[in-house]
């Protein structure tokens, strides 16, 4: 009983919530400093037909076509999204290590069933906020693909009731499963960065630099969007469900194994097997520099509250 006492305590505790309120600042910190990036990927990762390859032309293209703030649309409903997920994650992720451990030294394989199971909760939490914020996010973008049908929602309480009603509460989670595969990607991301972070500690006796942070936190995103990318093609056409050819075939269809292997399988069919890494560039300049940028915010604030709260993180067993 004592134990479960324990565990309960440091589930519901003041350092997860630390690492929670920072790691979620730290994210929409960085997102807003690089979200045309990824405006730039979404947009290559949707629209098919769009010919232009590279990061630049592709937001060339944009400002010239749609107006100088369109590689901002749906700034606000991602960067509430954002938010959310890296609570949710950041808190769950720190809450099950430290009821796992109790002392006990940290090992990789930790890091990644935490990061696995961390993200299985965030996921299905908040999917709905990803699908709203990715259909807002492409409102009135000009497509090349003539299969993708244009809405007009009015924000993202109206965009949560259309879609709603117009496709059914269902369809708020459409590209889950692929999501799921998905939290591979967090997980690996966190193993690679607490690893790198660990053995720099041990090995330096002191806590890291701004630029060690930051330069570890973009190699353990870069490997884990490179291995997962198609699978992350996959989720934005999903979440869009803006295709006319994979409304036809329903979204339960397209929201499972199938519909996921449907998608990857006619894009390879269609522009070979460098169509499932289409936007690629784009995702990682974004994601690394977010992730290298937000891991940087997120250590600094949450070195700065455990300062003022007198905690002191071991270097030995982080």
């Amino acid at each position: 009983m004592a134990s479960d006492g324990v565990k309960f305590a440091q589930v519901f505790s003041y350092e997860s919530l630390v690492h929670a309120v920072a790691g979620a600042a730290g994210g929409v910190a960085a997102m807003s400093v690089f979200y045309p990036l990824d405006t730039a990927r979404l947009r290559l990762q949707v629209d098919e037909k769009r010919t232009s390859r590279s990061t630049p032309a592709i937001l060339a293209e944009i400002v010239k076509e749609e107006g100088l703030l369109a590689p901002y649309r749906g700034w606000f409903p991602v960067i509430c999204s954002l938010c959310c997920s890296n609570f949710v994650y950041f808190y769950c992720f720190h809450s099950l290590k430290a009821s796992w451990l109790h002392g006990q030294r940290v090992t990789a394989g930790k890091d990644l069933a935490a990061g696995v199971m961390a993200g299985v909760v965030n996921v299905l939490v908040t999917t709905p906020l990803w699908v709203v914020n990715t259909r807002l996010k492409l409102q009135g973008a000009k497509f090349r693909n003539a299969d993708i049908r244009p809405t007009d929602y009015e924000g993202i309480v109206d965009a949560f009731v259309r879609i709603v009603q117009d496709e059914g509460a269902g369809a708020l989670w459409n590209g889950t499963f692929p999501s799921l595969l998905l939290v591979l990607n967090p997980a690996v991301q966190f193993m690679i960065y607490e690893g790198l972070k660990r053995q720099l500690r041990r090995g330096l006796l002191r806590e890291l630099s701004s630029t060690e942070v930051f330069l570890i936190g973009a190699v353990a995103k870069a490997v884990a969007t490179t291995a997962t990318y198609p699978l992350q093609t996959a989720q934005s056409i999903l979440r869009f469900g803006g295709h006319r050819a994979a409304a036809a075939r329903g979204s339960r269809l397209l929201s499972g194994l199938r519909g996921v292997a449907y998608l990857l399988v006619s894009r390879v069919r269609t522009y070979g097997v460098l169509g499932l890494f289409k936007g690629l560039e784009a995702k990682l300049l974004q994601t690394v520099l977010t992730a290298a940028l937000m891991f940087l915010i997120y250590e600094n604030i949450a070195s700065a509250t455990f300062s003022i709260m007198g905690v002191k993180r071991p270097l030995a067993r982080r």
